[in-house]
Order: structure tokens, then sequence, then C-alpha cells
């Protein structure tokens, strides 16, 4: 086998990279596409299966289904950049896509459907709508509106004390409006105070404890 491309596989499917051993659906390789211009980045080896075993693909027809995948099937478009690797007489496809400064990018579904995913682990996950919150702010020439109230200091104090709380559980606790929590939780996360954590099991927020606390006094004493 390439040495190179033995050295790829052997890490195996992580956060920025996913095997497909065939393309059959555009729709589906756009959620992955998505997810890593959503992330980190990524590659996709296409032409090897989950197990690492190579099986190669017919490249001229693949390209054109990844194509209709970032074109057709992403909004806005993802870009992405190609090669070709030959082992054992069998081609192996990768796509290569960069973090995108375009965020959010939605991928179409079966249904027809635009959702935006992210890519967490070796897993291309539903964006949380905290998330899609975040990267409307940051796309926005307007900044954010931001004031340190008591719900604001309610969700400091509980995780300080707490690991993570949910979406739900900050609404029903601080009894406050969704849209109330959604500008909050997004405004936070924006200026560093808290991190999304997206998993199987949902997503939840927790401190950054990276952030300076004494920041904070600033927006108190606004």
């Amino acid at each position: 086998m390439n040495a190179s491309l033995y050295k790829l596989i052997e890490e195996g499917e992580h956060q920025q990279q996913d095997f497909k051993y065939c393309i059959n659906d555009s729709k589906k390789i756009a959620k992955s596409l998505v997810a890593f211009a959503n992330t980190d980045g990524g590659r996709l080896l296409i032409g090897v299966k989950d197990n690492g075993k190579v099986i190669g693909i017919s490249t001229d027809e693949e390209y054109y289904m990844v194509e209709s995948a970032a074109k057709i099937y992403s909004k806005p478009p993802v870009t992405f950049s190609t090669r070709q690797w030959q082992s054992e007489g069998k081609t192996v496809l990768e796509i290569n896509v960069s973090p995108s400064g375009e965020k959010p990018h939605f991928a179409k579904d079966e249904n027809g459907k635009w959702l935006a995913y992210i890519r967490v682990k070796d897993e291309n996950m539903l964006a949380h709508k905290i998330q899609l919150q975040v990267w409307k702010k940051q796309n926005s020439p307007h900044g954010i509106h931001f004031s340190f109230s008591s719900d604001e200091k309610f969700l400091i104090e509980y995780l300080q004390k707490n690991d993570s709380i949910s979406f739900s559980k900050f609404i029903r606790l601080a009894h406050i409006t969704r849209k109330k929590a959604e500008e909050i939780l997004s405004n936070f996360v924006i200026i560093g105070v808290i991190n999304i954590i997206t998993s199987r099991d949902g997503t939840r927020f927790i401190l950054n404890e990276e952030f300076d606390r004494t920041e904070l006094e600033k927006f108190r004493n606004d």
C-alpha cells in the first residue's frame, strides 16, 4: 500500500477525517462537507471502508458527485480541493475542505430541508440553534448589544457551581423566554465566557476556563 496513504488511514475517522467507500448520494456527502466547513475543516477519503480497507473508486463519477454535493446541495457552496492516491492498482480520492469564513453552511436533506451541521469527533451533528445565532451575530456588521442583568448573573453563578447547563434548563431555572435565553447564551459564547459542547447526548453550555473573570466586571459596571 502507498505509505503516505496508509499513514492517513491509520489515523482512522476523527474530527478532521472521514471515510467513504463509495458515493451513491450527493446529499450525504454534502452533510460531511458542510460539517467540515462549519468546524475545523477536514478531509474525506473516498474509496476507503470504515475499517480502513481500500476498495478504490471510479474517480470521474465520484468527483462529479462531490462537486454536486458542494455546489448544489450545500448553501452557500463549499470550496474543496482534491488529490488522487494510487495503491495496489486502486484509486482513492481525497477531498479537502478548509474551515470556512462563510459560516454557517447548510446541507439539503432528503426532504428538501436545509440544515447546518458541525463535526464532533468522528460524527456529523446538527448545529444547535445557539450556534446558528452565534454565526449570525459574528457575520453582522452591527456587533452585539450586551448587558449584565440578573439573568446573566444567574447563568454565571449556576455554572460556577455546576458543570454545565442545557438550553431548556436555563430557560426553566431562570424563568426567561426562549428568545432571552438565546440572546444571553449566544452573546456569552461570542465574548468567550462560555463554550458550546455538543455530543450524542445533546448540547450543553459550560464555563470557558480560559476566560478572564475580571472582564465581566466591565459589563457589570456599564
